[in-house]
């Protein structure tokens, strides 16, 4: 089996992330009371209220959630593929 690729797999995680991010601030701006400010204040460091400054740097540290994400995944996903030796799926179909 073909091992994944820590760069795709990161920068998809990466801008997966800094979009989810974007979404919900522009979520927050059209229906201020469903706001997830108080969210993103605990689990982005820095980051007070929508600023131009404080997007910017919860769309990084949202993109940078992302990477490490795959930085675990990855690598723990391609030792355990050459570990179990798993078989690529087959859809239910035997091929024999």
């Amino acid at each position: 089996m073909k091992p994944l690729n820590l760069t795709v797999i990161g920068l998809t995680l990466g801008l997966l992330s800094a979009i989810t991010f974007t979404l919900c601030i522009l979520w927050d701006l059209a229906l201020p009371a469903y706001s997830m400010m108080r969210v993103w204040e605990l689990v982005l460091p820095g980051f007070r209220g929508i600023t131009p400054a404080s997007f910017v740097l919860g769309l990084a540290e949202s993109f940078l959630y992302g990477v490490y994400a795959a930085l675990v995944f990855v690598p723990l996903y391609n030792w355990l593929s050459r570990r179990i030796g798993a078989q690529p799926a087959t859809g239910g179909m035997r091929h024999d």
